[in-house]
C-alpha cells in the first residue's frame, strides 16, 4: 500500500474546515508534502527526538495527544501529524498540536511518512488490530488503546508484526501505571493474603439502546473510512462515536471495555502473563431491543491451571462499597468505584476499585510497609514515560503486544463462551480453541478490502 505523501499543513486545513463548518462541504485536494523536508528515514528526526503521529484524535486519542503537546513544550517529542476521519475532530486536534502537524484523513498515508518514529493509535476497537499490523509493517512502534483486538486472529497477527518488526508496543490499559497499583501488587506479591484461588472482577450492565433510523452520514465524516475492515452497512448515529463498544463487531461491551483494564491489573498482578485458561464458560442476558448487541448482563469464569486459580468476570456481580479516603492517597478519591475486582487468598481478601487511569487499592495494602527479605515489584513511570522506555531501550513494556492481546482474548472468548451458550476449552500454546470447530472458525472474521491484516 505504498502512496504518496498527502498531509494537509495546518493553515491550509484550517481554512479548509472553516469551509466546510459553513458550507458543509467535503475536505478539499491534499497538497504534497517535499520530501526533503522530512526527516531521513530511520532515525528520530530533529534533535533525536522522538517523532509521533496521532491516529484517531477523539476522546482517549485527544487527551493522549494534550499530553503529548506537553511532552513536545518541554523538548522531548515532535508531533508530526494528526490524522481522523470526522473533520470536525480533525480541526480540533491540529489547532491542539500546533502548527508543525499536518493533517491527514487516511492514517495510511500517515505511515508512509519515513520521519515519524511512532503512533498513537486510538481509534474504535475495531480499527487496532489492523493499524497496528500496518504500523508494524512500516517500523513504526505503537502505542494503541485497548482492548488489543477484537478477535483472536486478529490478535495474533499483530503479535507476529511487531515481534518481526522488533518494534515497542504498548496497549492502553493504564492500569498497571497507577500508583496505587503497584502498592497492590507489591502488596499481593508478597503473601500478604495467603495463595490466591479467585479473583472476581465486577461492574455494572451494559447499556440498551441503538434506536435511531438508518440516515446520511455527516458531511465531516468519511463513513467509508470510519468502517474500514468491517462488513458494509448504512450509517446510522447509534453506530459510531462513544456508543461504538456496546456492538460485538466493533466493540464487545463492558467486559472488552473496562474488562481489559480490570482483568489487565488480574493477569499482572498474579504474574499471569504469558498464561490463560484452559477453559471459559459464560452465562448472561442479551438486549431484547435495539442495534446494540453486547450482552446487557454476563458472568464468565476463567479457569487456568499450574497454577491453579479462577478469574470471574461479573456483570452486575457485588460492587464492594469504595473506602472513605483522607485525600492523601497517591491516587486520590475513588471516583469510580462501580467496578473493580475482589482477590481471594487462603489468608484473607483484598479489594481494588476501579483498573484503569483510576485504580485504587484498598488501605491496608496502602499502608503496609515492606519489612526485611520484602520482594519488590516494578513500579512503571507511567504508562506513556514506560512505551519511551521501551523505545529507547528496546525492553519489554508492562502492557506489551503478547499481554494486551491475550487480555483481550479473554474478554472474546467470554463473548464467545456467551453467544454459543458452551463451555469453551482453550490452548493457550497455540491461542487456539480446542475440539469444536464452530467456535474456532468464530475466533476470526472476514475484512473488508482493503482494510485487512
Amino acid at each position: 500500500m505504498t502512496r504518496k505523501h498527502q498531509g494537509v499543513p495546518r493553515r491550509t486545513f484550517l481554512q479548509r474546515a472553516g469551509s466546510i463548518a459553513a458550507a458543509g462541504a467535503a475536505l478539499g485536494a491534499p497538497q504534497w508534502i517535499p520530501s526533503g523536508a522530512l526527516a531521513a528515514a530511520g532515525r528520530p528526526g530533529a534533535n533525536e527526538k522522538l517523532t509521533v503521529g496521532f491516529i484517531g484524535v477523539g476522546g482517549m486519542g485527544g487527551g493522549h495527544l494534550k499530553g503529548m503537546v506537553g511532552r513536545m513544550k518541554q523538548g522531548l517529542v515532535n508531533i508530526a501529524a494528526v490524522c481522523d476521519i470526522d473533520d470536525k475532530r480533525l480541526e480540533n486536534a491540529s489547532r491542539t498540536a500546533g502548527p508543525q502537524a499536518d493533517c491527514y484523513r487516511d492514517y495510511r498515508e500517515l505511515l508512509d511518512r519515513k520521519d515519524i518514529d511512532a503512533v498513537v493509535i486510538a481509534t474504535p476497537d475495531h480499527w487496532h488490530a489492523v493499524q497496528t499490523v500496518h504500523a508494524a509493517e512500516r517500523g513504526k512502534h505503537v502505542y494503541v488503546e485497548k482492548p488489543a483486538c477484537c478477535t483472536v486472529e486478529e490478535g495474533k497477527a499483530m503479535i507476529e508484526a511487531a515481534h518481526k518488526a522488533k518494534i515497542a508496543v504498548q496497549v492502553g490499559s493504564q492500569g498497571r501505571s497507577q500508583p496505587e497499583a503497584y502498592l497492590a501488587h507489591r502488596y499481593l506479591v508478597n503473601g500478604n493474603i495467603g495463595k490466591i484461588s479467585q479473583v472476581d472482577c465486577f461492574h455494572y450492565p451494559s447499556p440498551v439502546g441503538g434506536f435511531n433510523p438508518d440516515g446520511d452520514a455527516p458531511p465531516e465524516l468519511d463513513w467509508d473510512l470510519w468502517l474500514g475492515p468491517l462488513r458494509w452497512r448504512p450509517f446510522n448515529r447509534g453506530y459510531c462515536h462513544g456508543v461504538f463498544r456496546w456492538l460485538m463487531e466493533s466493540g464487545g461491551g463492558q467486559i472488552r471495555d473496562r474488562g481489559a483494564h480490570v482483568m489487565s491489573c488480574a493477569m499482572w498482578w498474579m504474574g499471569a502473563d504469558g498464561t490463560g485458561p484452559v477453559e471459559v464458560e459464560a452465562t448472561g442476558e442479551a438486549p431484547k431491543r435495539g442495534l446494540w448487541d453486547s450482552a446487557v448482563t454476563i458472568s464468565v469464569k476463567y479457569t487456568f491451571k499450574n497454577p491453579d486459580w479462577v478469574l470471574t468476570w461479573n456483570q452486575p456481580g457485588e460492587p464492594v462499597p469504595p473506602e472513605e479516603r483522607t485525600g492523601k492517597e497517591p491516587g486520590g478519591a475513588i471516583s469510580r468505584p462501580g467496578y473493580g475486582a475482589v482477590y481471594r487468598g487462603d489468608k484473607g481478601t483484598f479489594v481494588h476499585w476501579g483498573g484503569d487511569g483510576g485504580t485504587w487499592a484498598e488501605r491496608k495494602a496502602r499502608e503496609w510497609q515492606p519489612g526485611p527479605g520484602a520482594v519488590d515489584v516494578y513500579r512503571s513511570p507511567g504508562h506513556m514515560e514506560d512505551w519511551f522506555e521501551g523505545i529507547k531501550t528496546g525492553k519489554r513494556t508492562i502492557m506489551n503486544v503478547d499481554a494486551g492481546v491475550d487480555v483481550a482474548i479473554l474478554t472474546v472468548l467470554g463473548n464467545l463462551a456467551f453467544r454459543l451458550g458452551r463451555k469453551l476449552r482453550w490452548d493457550h500454546s497455540k491461542r487456539e480453541i480446542v475440539g469444536d470447530e464452530q467456535a474456532q472458525r468464530l475466533a476470526g472474521r472476514p475484512q473488508r478490502y482493503p482494510y485487512t491484516l
